[in-house]
């Protein structure tokens, strides 16, 4: 299992479902998708928002996976 990590969002496209959240060591920003935000019913983020989330390396960069809103 990895280590889940903190950050906040950047910013999120609703419509076109991704985003990118800037991680809490300000070591730089890590793109998410929207099926990767855990939850029912309909899932976006919000500017500002805090989250938790695991990084994976994708094709193009850091990956937010399997993330959750920060309690």
């Amino acid at each position: 299992m990895s280590e889940r990590v903190t950050g906040t969002v950047k910013w999120f496209n609703a419509q076109k479902g991704y985003g990118f959240i800037t991680l809490s060591d300000e070591s730089g920003d890590v793109f998410i998708h929207y099926s990767e935000i855990q939850g029912t019913g309909y899932r976006s983020l919000e500017e500002g928002q805090k989250v938790e989330f695991e990084v994976v390396q994708g094709e193009k960069g850091p990956v937010a996976t399997k993330l959750t809103t920060a309690e």
